[in-house]
């Protein structure tokens, strides 16, 4: 059995410790492929793969009318409202959800025989197994369809009641086994017999020190990955190798992708790289301008990407290939929302009023706290964008202060405005309260003027500094002893959370190295609540692409060495 790789700091940071929980990438399994026809049921190989994963993943027939079935025996069921992923996932490797398991439906799976004992299918170790050791004999095309016609596996058996009972035509029929026949089959791009790459993507508005800060722990990690004894002779034994062919094992590989000059130009670039060497993933990777454009190559592509390092993510409720740290700036804005929500006693006849610039960073925070705080049932705050040289200083202050004095300001600045909030303080002309972003402050929050501190509050999405302190030391004591410099510690921080993510999916994938089945690993990531390095707690779930779902709200403490104090539980949606 395989166990979970530790998430202390030291087992992550130090792959050479993390080799036995990775050494189960080896050879991936491929079908045995007959010869191709060109046609299948009248339209071409590719056109029946795209009309079989329209039926299996939406439910949707050929026709555009959804797919009818029976479930349980006599309740009707259309094909869009119980598709085959509700179960057997869109990788085809089943599910196990309480007690109850879908098996496989994969290619590999089906169309091997499986062993009456072990309940796996067997051609991978040997070619000839006895009729008395099946389970069930290895699917062809035609008991495939006839099963899910009439619910009877190979051998005559009844399946459970559960699965359902499929009408189809014998053409629409034909697309949905060929489909499965090739479902999470052959060799995906980036994968070969010996290794499996990915990539890393970094842009040139990136700081020499942020870059290093990512690249510099995520290439040790991959360069370091070493196979333990124990695993190896695990797969030399025949655990993880196909038709007993000795095969090497896969190694990591990591290439760095350098994306130069504006967004508009990003995609061409993406595309000579992919051209160049495709890739299985992309890990990591960072950008201080927009994301979005390495998001849309990755879902056209359908390349997964692990978390990479921006502020401003891809806010979407669709899936998707891409996993996020968290919501970045975007979710500072929720959680202020939500915090300002619970404190009725304040928002009794007052007005919010949002103060920012019309940047990237400015527009993301009003966005995020206006449409949450209508969804809360509010009314649009007011706005106000700070145009040119404009500042918010005491002069702006006291103009604010004389069009209402109770008021609930939402400063979505960076630092620069303390100065006006000491004035404001000591005139008394500052709001009841006064909401900022760590995001944008960053360590320069600790300069607010001791006199506003009060009426201060900061959105915090992460583990507070007392709480993970114990943990960062042990990271950094672990990156000084194997000479990774500590360029940017808070990026650094965050690929901790890539390693502790990662180890679990590339060992449970073992052979099967398939992108779906990889980002389905990943949904299944629970809750890391128990090294807070850099957030209080990571977890996933299907569909969810957001690790870290909340934020704190906290205050500075009085003093000249203040310490952050929580004004409200983990905030999430």
């Amino acid at each position: 059995m395989i166990r979970r790789a530790s998430l202390s700091m030291k087992a992550v940071i130090i792959p050479v410790l993390l080799a036995a929980v990775l050494a189960c990438l080896c050879n991936g399994a491929v079908a045995a492929e007959p010869s191709k026809p060109e046609m299948i049921a009248g339209v071409s190989r590719e056109e029946a793969l795209r009309l079989g994963e329209r039926m299996y993943c939406e439910g949707i027939l050929p026709s555009g009318e959804p797919l009818t079935a029976m479930v349980k025996g006599d309740i009707p069921m259309a094909g869009n409202q119980f598709t085959c992923t509700n179960c057997h996932q869109r990788s085809g490797f089943g599910s196990l959800e309480g007690t109850v398991r879908t098996p496989p439906i994969n290619s590999a799976q089906l169309y091997a025989p499986l062993s009456k004992f072990k309940g796996v299918p067997m051609g991978r170790r040997s070619a000839a197994i006895p009729e008395t050791e099946l389970y069930r004999p290895a699917y062809t095309d035609e008991t495939l369809a006839r099963a899910m016609r009439t619910g009877q596996d190979p051998a005559g058996r009844q399946m459970s009641s559960t699965m359902p009972i499929y009408f189809l035509n014998d053409r629409d029929m034909d697309i949905l086994v060929f489909y499965l026949k090739n479902l999470s089959a052959g060799i995906e791009a980036g994968v070969t017999n010996t290794a499996l790459r990915f990539a890393t993507v970094i842009t040139d508005d990136v700081s020499r020190a942020d870059r290093e800060a990512m690249l510099a722990p995520l290439q040790y990690y991959i360069n370091n990955w070493r196979i333990s004894r124990q695993m190896e002779q695990s797969a030399r034994a025949g655990a993880f190798v196909l038709e007993g062919e000795a095969r090497e094992l896969r190694r990591l590989s990591l290439t760095v992708w350098e994306l130069k000059g504006p967004s508009e130009t990003w995609r061409a670039q993406l595309e000579e790289h992919y051209h160049t060497e495709p890739v299985f993933a992309l890990l990591g990777g960072i950008a201080a301008a927009e994301w979005a454009p390495i998001h849309q190559f990755c879902e056209d592509h359908k390349v997964p990407t692990l978390f990479p390092i921006t502020d401003f993510p891809v806010i979407t409720n669709a899936g998707g290939r891409t996993f996020y740290l968290s919501k970045g700036l975007y979710q500072e804005g929720e959680a202020a929302a939500r915090f300002l929500h619970r404190k009725e006693d304040l928002l009794k006849g007052i007005s919010v009023v949002q103060v920012f610039r019309n940047d990237r960073a400015g527009r993301v925070l009003s966005k995020a706290f206006e449409e949450t705080w209508t969804e809360l049932g509010h009314g649009a705050p007011e706005n106000h964008v700070l145009a040119g040289a404009e500042t918010a200083d005491a002069a702006f202050w006291a103009k604010l202060g004389k069009k209402g004095k109770h008021r609930v300001v939402l400063l979505w600045l960076d630092a620069g405005v303390f100065p006006g909030l000491d004035n404001a303080a000591r005139s008394r002309t500052m709001p009841d309260v006064v909401v900022a972003s760590y995001g944008l402050l960053g360590d320069r929050m600790y300069s607010l003027p001791e006199k506003a501190r009060q009426s201060v509050y900061l959105t915090y999405p992460y583990s507070l500094p007392q709480e993970s302190r114990v943990y960062k030391a042990n990271i950094e004591t672990a990156l000084k002893r194997n000479t990774i410099p500590i360029t940017n510690p808070e990026i650094t921080f965050k690929m901790y959370s890539l390693f502790s993510v990662l180890t679990g999916p590339l060992s449970r994938m073992r052979t099967n190295a398939y992108r779906d089945y990889f980002i389905e690993l990943l949904e299944a990531t629970s809750d890391m609540s128990m090294t807070p390095v850099t957030y209080p707690r990571i977890s996933f779930g299907t569909g969810q692409r957001y690790a870290s779902k909340g934020c704190y709200i906290v205050q500075l403490t009085e003093g000249p060495q203040p310490e952050l104090v929580k004004r409200s539980e983990w905030l999430i949606p």
